[in-house]
């Protein structure tokens, strides 16, 4: 599994995986799930963020750019390891094609903690060792992720920069006190923390045996109300009391009318680079012992950043920054050695991106749904131009279904007039040959038959699924992330799916069956 041969693959987080806890994740389903792309000729499975989710359970927002996210374990695998038993997986009353964030933990952290506390009484000599390696191994996140973890789970989730003085601006007789009085809920953590480890390394043992490899998604930016910010402020541009002075985000684009305001702080670089990007090249280590290949949310972001002030309720008054993504990624190659990264240059992509792109090899994007407005790379989305060193998806997270973006005539969110949208359709009909009726395997078989090596198809699309499927809709902040499969993918579609890949050339060799 490596970029540069020609293949394919799937887009799907984990969440969205079926299941019967109100949530995907690395239990049977997910194993199955790389059966399934195996059997069809796939080479990669790509997913979002995998960390723990913040505000409105976004995994772009989330509370630490390390840990794993809990909801995510595997209850059945605890179960096999002898720490819940067989009536603890007993679940019902959780809805049908969408994750239920909320009900979901509220069902599995009891259970969760239940599994701590057997793990706990059972430790032997073996286990003990087992826990102080991989403190070790991690002890550059996860000694802070477990007290910050524990220090929101005291106060009810408040931001940290809700908590007290102490504690917020990280006074070492405040921590210390937290560490002692807190002890058994870090434990908690840290143990979560273990078990996200060793499910996941199965899971990609798994996938490596049938030959697929896997894809995650390194966001730029981390959130405020993160372990991240928390632990080392002096890397981001704050106030005193750890209030944001500078935030991140794009201006006005193809996915919003008034831009995006993440709410993210942004980085000091001058500081990072003082620290010879440190913090980074951990980031990516860490990434790195998890996926085959890592997709760089924003790489527009490591050559320039849209700056916005703090206190801004939308993202259009800002002003573009410069960002040392030369330095940072010659640091990384330095220390790390060749990575296999994907750069998502979408969005207003300057000669500089581009430059800094290619002076390390990385392969962008190429968005078919992009290819046929006004978007000012449209004609470098289109099949026909796609270089060999590129990824070509039908759409991202961040867009419409394919059938959704074909069919809506709204324009309340787009950012495109109803004539753009009338042009664009017929445009998209008469360079695809199609009367639309299946537009969805029209876009996938003309990403298939792309010279773009990879091609990474969302499962949405797949299935045909209208806007009701759709994963993220930018600029809103509830609503987002919470579409699932109801069951397996459909035999007769997985038969589509193989023989498009295999005319185009893009079959893998499948791997062993066990």
């Amino acid at each position: 599994m490596k970029l540069g041969v020609r293949s394919a693959g799937v887009l799907l987080h984990i969440t969205s995986l079926p299941g019967r806890y109100g949530i995907g994740d690395l239990g049977p389903e997910a194993h199955s799930f790389i059966d399934m792309l195996a059997d069809t000729g796939q080479s990669w499975w790509q997913m979002l963020p995998v960390v723990p989710p913040g505000y409105g359970n976004s995994p772009y927002a989330a509370i630490s750019a390390f840990a794993g996210n809990p909801m995510l374990l595997s209850l059945e695998q605890l179960a096999k390891e002898g720490l819940l038993g067989p009536e603890d997986l007993n679940a019902s009353g959780f809805p049908a094609g969408r994750v239920d964030f909320e009900a979901a933990e509220r069902f599995k952290r009891p259970l969760l903690r239940r599994a701590f506390t057997a793990f706990e009484a059972r430790a032997d000599r073996a286990t003990r060792r087992d826990v102080s390696a991989f403190r070790r191994r991690n002890a550059g996140w996860l000694e802070d992720y477990a007290l910050f973890a524990a220090l929101r789970d005291h106060h009810a989730g408040a931001p940290w920069t809700q908590w007290e003085p102490g504690l917020r601006d990280r006074e070492p007789a405040a921590l210390a006190k937290a560490r002692c009085s807190l002890d058994a809920d870090i434990r908690f953590h840290r143990f979560l923390q273990l078990q996200f480890s060793r499910q996941w390394r199965g899971l990609r043992e798994r996938a490596h045996r049938r030959g697929v490899g896997l894809i995650g998604d390194v966001p730029i930016f981390v959130a405020h109300d993160s372990a991240d910010v928390w632990a080392r402020p002096e890397l981001f541009w704050l106030d005193k009391k750890g209030c944001q002075l500078k935030m991140a985000g794009v201006p006005p684009d193809y996915f919003s009318k008034t831009g995006q305001l993440w709410g993210n702080p942004m980085y000091r670089w001058d500081a990072m680079r003082r620290r010879g990007f440190d913090w980074w090249i951990m980031r990516l280590r860490a990434a790195f012992e998890r996926f085959d290949a890592v997709r760089l949310d924003h790489f527009i972001g490591f050559y320039n950043c849209w700056e916005i002030p703090g206190g801004s309720l939308t993202a259009e008054r800002g002003r573009w920054v410069r960002a040392p993504g030369a330095e940072l990624f010659a640091r990384a190659r330095k220390e790390l050695g060749p990575l296999a990264l994907i750069a998502e240059d979408l969005g207003v992509v300057k000669p500089g991106v581009k430059a800094l792109r290619d002076r390390f090899g990385l392969p962008g994007v190429r968005v078919l749904q992009m290819a046929f407005g006004t978007d000012a790379e449209a004609e470098s989305y289109k099949p026909h131009s796609h270089p060999r060193l590129c990824v070509a998806y039908t759409g991202t997270h961040d867009n419409d279904t394919s059938w959704g973006w074909f069919n809506d005539r709204s324009t309340d969110t787009s950012t495109r007039t109803p004539a753009e949208i009338e042009s664009e359709r017929a445009g998209v009909l008469r360079y695809l040959g199609t009367d639309g009726r299946e537009i969805h395997w029209d876009l996938i078989r003309h990403a298939f038959l792309s010279a773009a090596d990879t091609a990474i198809i969302p499962a949405q699309d797949l299935l045909g699924l209208g806007s009701e499927a759709r994963m993220n809709r930018p600029g809103t902040a509830s609503g987002n992330w919470g579409w699932r499969l109801e069951g397996p993918i459909s035999e007769p579609i997985r038969r589509r799916w193989l023989e498009l890949t295999e005319t185009y050339g893009r079959a893998s060799a499948r791997g062993s069956k066990r």
